[in-house]
């Protein structure tokens, strides 16, 4: 690998994780709109903007070829709900004021993959892979106990992504049609629930003001952006790389939640942030461990 090939990996990675990881900053823009609002809009604007770049590239024989494909086509149905689901509830958790409780569920997802590959794949976990995930358990039944009832915001961030993330990786569908795609799928989803919301004299695509018409529009924009950079550093980078620069986004989520935000720290919160951590550590430790003896082997 060509450092300057490196170098663009990295920056690429840097681009996708940062932006992910300053989304609460930007949807805290929007939290005078309902979140369904939130996501419907950035469902429109995101399909509308990746159709254009489908356009320019004139790719569209790609995604032609996934339509042509029933069982593609099926399975990007079940990534769009997962990747919509996700997105309404890290919108709630904006909303709401609990962008700690998203940025444990994202610290949480890489352990909710290692399970969904000894659940689903019959895969065998290392040593260090298993206590990584009794160490997430332990944090779970410690937030269980300590707040009284599940983590339920944390829970379904990390297992919408971690299984969209599942699904798309065995998919064989370029990142840019199967946004489009997945957007595209969310619409009838979201005009029902305009139509039923302007039955009730609420306008879900329109009557807001300029800055707020402006920040939905921009939603679009900046869901696509990270992906697509995502894509061009996973492209340049091995997996072990992605997977250190995977943790900027919670980490940066966690420092805006108690910094910008002020939300409070209790130290039984704490606590099952210091098991989920140290589960990674051991985590990010053996996946290392693996990848370096595979460059040996190979």
């Amino acid at each position: 690998m060509t450092a300057s090939r490196q170098f663009a990996g990295v920056a690429c990675g840097l681009l996708a994780y940062g932006m992910w990881g300053f989304f609460p900053l930007f949807f805290r823009q929007l939290a005078n709109v309902p979140p369904v609002d939130v996501l419907s809009n950035r469902a429109l604007w995101a399909c509308l903007w990746v159709g254009l770049l489908i356009t320019v590239s004139r790719h569209w024989s790609r995604v032609r070829a996934v339509l042509r494909n029933p069982n593609q086509a099926l399975t990007l149905l079940v990534a769009a709900a997962l990747i919509g689901t996700n997105w309404l509830v890290f919108l709630w958790a904006v909303a709401s004021g609990q962008v700690m409780a998203s940025s444990l569920g994202y610290f949480l997802t890489p352990l909710v993959n290692v399970v969904l590959g000894l659940v689903v794949l019959d895969e065998r976990l290392d040593r260090l892979e298993g206590l990584a995930v009794i160490l997430a358990l332990a944090a779970i039944v410690n937030e269980v106990v300590a707040v009284g009832s599940l983590p339920w915001i944390s829970l379904v961030l990390a297992g919408t992504f971690g299984s969209y993330g599942f699904v798309r990786k065995r998919l064989p569908v370029d990142v840019v049609s199967g946004l489009w795609l997945e957007t595209l799928a969310m619409l009838p989803a979201c005009a029902l629930y305009a139509l039923w919301q302007a039955q009730h004299g609420h306008a879900v695509f329109t009557g807001h003001d300029l800055r707020t018409t402006a920040l939905l529009v921009a939603s679009g924009v900046l869901t696509a952006l990270p992906l697509i950079a995502f894509a061009a550093a996973a492209q340049r980078l091995d997996l072990a790389t992605v997977g250190m620069l995977m943790y900027i986004n919670p980490t940066t989520q966690f420092i805006t939640a108690i910094h910008v935000f002020g939300e409070p720290m209790r130290f039984a919160q704490l606590f099952s942030f210091a098991l989920i951590w140290l589960g990674l550590v051991l985590f990010s430790w053996s996946a290392w461990s693996k990848y370096r003896r595979a460059r040996q082997a190979s």
